[in-house]
C-alpha cells in the first residue's frame, strides 16, 4: 500500500475498467466500498482504487468536491487545501496533508481537469504540478501523481463513484505506512464522502 495514494486521497471516479493496469488485486472489501490494488512500472508504490455507490446525484457530489472547506473535511490526510487559480474546466489546487507519525507532512499543487461526457458522467483528471508554487519550509513537495475521480449516474440520486490514484509520495516512507495508506486512503475518503453527500437535500 503505498502513501503516495494517500496523498491523493485527495479530491475526486469512473465505471467499469480503467486502462492503468490489468493486475487489479481486491484488497479489501468494506461497507459497501472496494479497494483495488496494482502495481505500477518503475515504481516501489502500488496504486488504489475504490469503487462503491452514493445516494447521491452527480451534481450534489460534484459540489462537495468544488467547495474546498468541506471537501478537506472527506479527503483523507488533507490538512489544508485551497484555490490556485482556474481556467474554463479546469483548476489549480493547493494541498497539504496531516501525516501519522513518523511521516513527514506533505503538500502538492493538484492540477483538475473536469470532462463531462455524453453520458451525464463526470471525470476529473488529476495531475501534479509542482513548480507552479514554491516549496514550503517543512513540507515535502510530492511531484509526481496522477487519478480520476470518476462519477457515474444510476438513477436520479444515485452514483456511482470510482477514485484512483497513482503518486509517488517523495522522501522516505516506511513500508507498513504507504501499506496502510494506500488501503485507507480511498477507503477512508469514500466513506465520509459518501456520508455527508447522502446528508445533503
Amino acid at each position: 500500500m503505498t502513501f503516495h495514494r494517500l496523498l491523493l486521497a485527495l479530491l475526486l471516479l469512473l465505471p467499469g475498467a480503467l486502462p492503468w493496469a490489468d493486475d487489479w488485486q481486491l484488497a479489501r472489501q468494506e461497507d459497501g466500498i472496494d479497494v483495488y490494488l496494482a502495481s505500477v512500472d518503475g515504481s516501489a508504490y502500488q496504486q488504489f482504487r475504490g469503487v462503491t455507490r452514493i445516494k447521491a446525484s452527480v451534481r450534489t457530489l460534484s459540489d462537495l468536491q468544488e467547495n474546498l472547506r468541506v471537501a478537506c473535511k472527506w479527503l483523507y490526510a488533507c490538512a489544508d487545501m485551497r484555490l490556485l487559480e482556474v481556467d474554463g474546466d479546469t483548476t489549480w489546487v493547493y494541498l497539504s496533508t496531516a501525516l501519522p507519525w513518523p511521516a513527514k507532512p506533505r503538500d502538492m499543487v493538484l492540477k483538475v481537469r473536469t470532462e463531462r461526457l455524453d453520458d451525464d458522467s463526470l471525470v476529473r483528471h488529476l495531475s501534479a504540478e509542482p513548480g507552479r508554487v514554491p516549496t514550503e519550509p517543512g513540507l515535502i513537495r510530492v511531484r509526481r501523481l496522477s487519478g480520476e475521480w470518476i462519477m457515474r449516474p444510476l438513477a436520479e440520486r444515485e452514483t456511482e463513484v470510482i477514485y484512483q490514484l497513482r503518486a509517488d509520495p517523495a522522501g522516505d516512507v516506511p513500508g507498513w505506512l504507504a501499506n496502510q495508506f494506500v488501503v485507507d486512503a480511498p477507503l477512508v475518503t469514500l466513506k465520509t464522502l459518501r456520508a455527508m453527500a447522502e446528508r445533503q437535500p
